[in-house]
């Protein structure tokens, strides 16, 4: 049975000023915010939607990265491809053995990715994104917080 979770909400406070990384993180908000909300019978199609995201977002990082030469890169490509081994690992469980168990690991991992998000953009995308901004507009972003 599922319970109802506190809903993860994008809020300008997660903006970093390089717009298509922004859009990534609002989808990123909004597949994890589905995620929480999801009864049993949802979760797996949930979690293969995050899953395809997060792939996705990762990979377009990464390319980011190393096509520009990203002095932070590796730190921040190992910090994608541990989050990426958790949420696979919990998908294999949900394949493998649907249940109490799984529906709870499940929903622990969309929590525990509440949690890592704000941490992660701060301190690893915004220096992505004031790179990315530098790269592409000439200078760092200037980004206003309506919250």
């Amino acid at each position: 049975m599922s319970s109802p979770a506190s809903a993860f909400v994008w809020t300008d406070r997660y903006k970093l000023g390089y717009e298509r990384m922004d859009d990534t993180h609002r989808d990123f908000v909004e597949k994890v915010d589905a995620l929480l909300g999801a009864g049993d019978t949802e979760l797996a199609a949930r979690l293969d939607a995050f899953i395809a995201h997060a792939e996705a977002h990762f990979d377009e990082e990464k390319e980011w990265m190393q096509s520009t030469g990203f002095p932070a890169a590796d730190c921040h490509i190992d910090e994608h491809a541990a989050v990426m081994k958790s949420v696979l690992e919990v998908r294999e469980l949900l394949s493998a053995s649907p249940g109490t168990r799984a529906f709870d690991a499940t929903r622990s991992l969309a929590r525990a990715l509440v949690d890592w998000f704000p941490g992660h953009a701060t301190y690893l995308d915004s220096a992505l994104s004031a790179w990315m901004c530098k790269r592409v507009y000439g200078g760092k972003p200037v980004v206003f917080h309506r919250d």
